[in-house]
């Protein structure tokens, strides 16, 4: 009984770190901020605390569940209108960009310690929050993926207002309110819909990474069917959501993981602006081929950031419906080829 309650104590404390943590660093307009947070109390406890604390499995699997939902409910009918009008020139910067991610994924290998399948995860572009999610169940290094992959996030959040305001004239504008859908209720029913059949889809199906690829198909399927009405998932459970994959990170930390981590930052940010800087110019490409401005091409392509994307397409009056259509493509090629590419990277026993 004393042993249960100093384990509830402990992971009170965690919790109260991990979400005064995210909420701070919200203030601060940090991106994924219940998952920095998370991370953060994660981390601190692992490197101070005399014991071991691991996230219940229970608990992993439903926050691969939320976050899979919430990138599934990114897709609609106008979504798949404006690829199919340009597909051939959308899907050809999608396979390059996928490339790319390859070739910085596994010039990451240039670093002592680091795999290729950690490599890779570390270096691809988009959907870090599900790969940072899904690291662990396909072989990766899950501690450093998460750090290398929010890295690039930041940067591009910080850059990305700067690039387009003095490279593509982008003009500050008020933008689009955002429409709040049916309401959390409908949210909350909806998320548990897509929750409970997806993990049953992922398990009764096999796919790999299930917990988060199977709500997400229902999520998508959903929303393309109608069927969803334009609920979301509500913003204090995905939170939850982004909170609990940041404890897991952050409570697998150990002092070598920590230093393995800082060696590889150097490399690592010299690839992630090569990687950014060859998506510029993938979106060049884009731009000329799709018939779109130079604005629109450079924020369809950039490589994460989702949300911050969306904010200086709305506001600097871009096409946010392409953009979106775009974003949202590259976002599914990498979560669904992520398990192929594990495979592959891999290395044979024996």
């Amino acid at each position: 009984m004393e042993g249960r309650r100093r384990a509830l104590a402990d992971w009170a404390v965690v919790l109260a770190v991990g979400v005064a943590a995210g909420a701070v660093l919200a203030l601060l307009g940090v991106p994924s901020a219940p998952l920095f947070g998370g991370l953060v109390a994660g981390l601190g406890r692992a490197l101070l605390g005399r014991t071991r604390l691991t996230l219940p499995r229970p608990a992993g699997i439903g926050a691969q569940a939320v976050i899979g939902v919430s990138i599934g409910a990114l897709v609609q009918t106008g979504t798949l209108r404006t690829i199919a009008e340009h597909w051939l020139p959308v899907l050809a910067v999608t396979v390059a960009t996928l490339l790319v991610s390859l070739v910085a994924g596994q010039l990451m290998r240039l670093q002592r310690g680091i795999s290729p399948v950690t490599g890779a995860f570390s270096m691809i572009a988009g959907g870090a929050s599900g790969i940072t999610a899904m690291a662990r169940d396909l072989g990766a290094d899950e501690q450093v993926v998460a750090v290398l992959q929010y890295l690039r996030v930041l940067l591009i959040v910080v850059a990305m207002p700067i690039v387009a305001t003095t490279v593509y004239g982008a003009s500050s504008g008020g933008g689009t309110p955002a429409d709040d859908g049916p309401g959390w209720p409908a949210g909350l029913l909806f998320t548990a819909v897509c929750v409970v059949l997806g993990v049953l889809l992922g398990r009764v199906s096999r796919l790999p990474v299930g917990a988060l690829l199977g709500p997400l198909a229902v999520a998508a399927a959903l929303d393309l069917t109608g069927l969803s009405q334009d609920a979301g998932v509500p913003a204090v459970v995905e939170a939850a959501g982004f909170l609990a994959i940041g404890l897991q990170v952050g409570l697998g930390f150990t002092r070598d993981s920590l230093r393995l981590v800082g060696r590889a930052l150097p490399l690592a940010l010299a690839l992630i602006v090569g990687a950014v800087a060859a998506c510029a110019g993938l979106g060049v490409v884009l731009s000329r081929t799709a018939g779109v401005t130079l604005l629109d091409g450079y924020l369809a392509t950039t490589p994460g950031g989702l949300y911050a994307v969306l904010a200086t397409a709305t506001g600097s009056g871009a096409d946010a419906t392409f953009v979106l259509s775009v974003q949202v493509l590259r976002l599914f090629v990498m979560l669904f080829s992520a398990p192929l590419l594990a495979r592959l990277l891999r290395p044979r026993p024996g």
